[in-house]
């Protein structure tokens, strides 16, 4: 398999991303050479980078035997224990095959969350980032696990969010929203999915938290439908306004990226059809699945950009996007490093898809590092001064969103 920063995100219903998914809406009489890094004022307030870092491969098996059972019964053993320290939850899931074993860590967090906090959650997973490379690639799944655990606490979305962590791309947010998904049930799920989030959005203001809600949304219908996708999307429908929906359903194509490989696979991905689902989705809803659609692609080609620059020529007038999505996962898999990101967009054949690559990277800077100082050294690698230009726009406009 590859290696943990180039290998695919598990699921969290059982990441990114990312996510992160750079919320950008091309126009959609845009040709397959429109370069375009302008926000609609909502877009302005709620664009976020839902980029799906790319974690380790899991086991064929999803579990790893009695290996597996040993460490998650030692782990129930210590956090059981309502006198627990963090010192003695970071003794867990750190030796041998447990190390590397998403079920142990799904255990430890919700067991934290429950009977430490989530503070204390946040805390031992901010600490064993910066030592463990499986943890890093598994962040944002693992802030999956403790939102959905924090939401038993709460009968309010907002105040699950007001107790969150934004940490590793927001991705606590969309637990949450899993667990309200799974309190309305499916049957009514089209009269009651407006309310989820309206507290979110009382003064219209579009913040990050009411994006990250609409978008956990379609995190959370795809885990009550059991991953059926054109299914969520329907149900995206039944939320009020075109953003909202949009915004629903990245989180519906997201799941749909991040659950393939985990303890099951969806039917809604093919190796032999990289486009799709793409190119069979409501046409309301294709450019919403390009943004997302690259991460899939360099999973099945090995992480070959070049072959991917290829691919996203197939995407007909959503090139555009598609080479956006591309860029967003040049620096998701360089863990945003600039000369890296820089070579990769630079495999473009044209300055369209050089540049688009170049939109989707520099977001993803600025995403991951809550700054605009690395972006900003991003585009001075570039030697063509419309890039240079289009580059430093992107990072202006898009680090005054948040």
């Amino acid at each position: 398999m590859f290696d943990l920063k180039k290998t695919f995100a598990l699921s969290i219903v059982g990441l990114g991303l990312l996510a992160g998914m750079s919320f950008l809406f091309l126009s959609e009489s845009s040709s397959t050479t429109t370069v375009s890094s302008e926000f609609t004022p909502d877009e302005a307030r709620a664009a976020m980078d839902l980029e799906v870092r790319p974690p380790a491969a899991p086991t064929s098996t999803g579990i790893l035997g009695k290996a597996a059972e040993a460490v998650k019964g030692a782990v129930s053993g210590v956090v059981s224990k309502s006198t627990a320290t963090a010192a003695e939850y970071s003794k867990f899931c750190t030796e041998g095959a447990s190390a590397a074993d998403f079920s142990c860590f799904d255990e430890l967090y919700a067991r934290i969350v429950k009977e430490a906090g989530i503070p204390t959650a946040f805390a031992d997973l901010k600490e064993r980032y910066e030592q463990s490379d499986y943890v890093q690639s598994q962040c944002h799944p693992l802030t999956h696990v403790i939102g959905r655990a924090a939401a038993q606490k709460f009968t309010e979305v907002s105040d699950a969010y007001k107790a969150g962590d934004s940490y590793c791309w927001s991705g606590y947010y969309h637990g949450v929203l899993e667990t309200f998904i799974g309190r309305i049930g499916r049957a009514n799920i089209p009269q009651k999915i407006d309310a989820v989030c309206k507290k979110l959005n009382e003064d219209g203001r579009y913040s990050f938290d009411y994006f990250n809600c609409v978008h956990g949304l379609g995190h959370g219908l795809m885990a009550i439908t059991d991953n059926e996708l054109y299914q969520s999307l329907k149900y995206c429908d039944s939320v009020t306004g075109d953003w909202e929906q949009q915004s629903c359903a990245g989180g519906v194509f997201m799941e749909n990226v991040i659950v393939d490989g985990l303890n099951h696979t969806t039917k809604y991905l093919d190796p032999k059809r990289p486009q799709f689902p793409c190119d069979e989705s409501p046409d309301k809803y294709k450019n919403t699945c390009y943004l997302m659609q690259t991460s899939y692609m360099l999973k099945i080609n090995g992480g070959d950009f070049a072959q991917t620059f290829k691919w996203c020529r197939d995407a007909g007038a959503f090139m555009a996007t598609c080479n956006q999505s591309l860029g967003r996962d040049a620096s998701g898999r360089s863990v945003s490093d600039g000369p890296k990101t820089h070579a990769i967009c630079m495999m473009g054949e044209t300055k369209e898809e050089i540049t688009n690559c170049v939109i989707g990277a520099v977001k993803d800077f600025v995403s991951y590092f809550h700054s605009d100082r690395q972006a900003k050294a991003f585009c001075e690698l570039f030697v063509d001064q419309e890039v240079r230009s289009m580059c430093s726009q992107t990072v202006a406009s898009y680090y005054t969103s948040f």
